[in-house]
């Protein structure tokens, strides 16, 4: 189908996960997500979201792209390499679909239920239970070869398969601390969580917070600076599957342009990309002159 890692679990509760999850919704580290605090139960349980549940395949596929690198020091109007592409929650599901029809040929009476980020499942862990990487410092799932600039899809199904996979040994981050030294507001938690208060990503898509405000260090839709200084991503070879080629050039628009920038034209250049979550008027309240 195009990914780039595949593994297999079973659905099963996710317990330590989700009892550490509770623990950080409870320190207040959610801030605006009002959805995390929506169907935990279900989130650490594939088996609550999809009835007769016994499997759950994990893909993913990198958008790793010469963006993804950093942008130039000083830089106003910095835009998360994820979102120059076309909104990778349309394309995956178009993939898992693909992939649930071919697995259907093998087993015609295959149920199954197709998921991105957007759906409660708790994907990273389900990813490192599957062995495709670890949950980095920076709260993201790294994989050794294809670092952290990674979408996870999922199917969840009704039957067992023959071979389940494991979590991967001896691989980490060791005493590597980039990701932590590189947030300029200090979001990223000792524990490998995020809080969300302080994140640029969030402070910049997600429903607009009221009190102080954080330093947004020229980034006006999403945050990448705790991905770009990755070793695993330095040395991670770009994306191949064409789904995610960027469809514009961030660094060709600056702060003049975007504030020109109407309605009509952005709908031309971002309309099939995730930049429309944000909107142009919230972009442009985003940038920092």
């Amino acid at each position: 189908m195009g990914f780039d890692l595949v593994g297999v679990v079973r659905a099963e509760h996710l317990t330590k996960e989700h009892n550490y999850f509770n623990e950080w919704l409870l320190e207040g580290n959610a801030s605006t997500l009002d959805y995390l605090k929506r169907n935990v139960e279900k989130r650490f349980d594939a088996s609550l979201l999809v009835e007769g549940a016994r499997s759950v395949v994990i893909c993913a596929i990198s958008y790793l792209s010469p963006y993804s690198r950093g942008y130039n020091e000083g830089a106003k109007t910095k835009i998360a390499s994820y979102a120059l592409a076309r909104d990778y929650h349309t394309t995956i599901k178009e993939l898992l679909s693909k992939l649930a029809e071919q697995l259907k040929t093998y087993s015609p009476q295959l149920r199954y239920r197709a998921f991105t980020d957007s759906a409660p499942l708790a994907e990273k862990s389900y990813a490192v239970r599957a062995g495709l990487g670890w949950i980095g410092r920076n709260s993201l799932l790294v994989t050794p070869n294809n670092g952290s600039m990674l979408h996870l899809g999922e199917l969840v199904i009704d039957e067992e398969v023959d071979h389940y996979d494991m979590p991967m040994e001896a691989t980490g981050c060791g005493e590597c601390r980039r990701c932590i030294e590189a947030c300029p507001n200090n979001a990223i938690l000792d524990n490998r969580t995020i809080d969300t208060r302080r994140c640029i990503s969030c402070r910049t898509i997600e429903r607009e917070a009221e009190g102080k405000q954080v330093s947004l260090d020229g980034w006006i839709f999403g945050c990448d600076a705790c991905q770009s200084v990755c070793p695993y991503n330095k040395r991670a070879t770009l994306h191949t599957n064409p789904l995610f080629d960027p469809l514009f050039d961030p660094t060709a628009l600056g702060v003049k342009e975007w504030h020109a920038m109407t309605e009509e034209e952005f709908e031309a250049m971002a309309g099939t990309t995730p930049l429309t979550r944000a909107g142009l008027d919230r972009i442009k309240r985003n940038i920092k002159e």
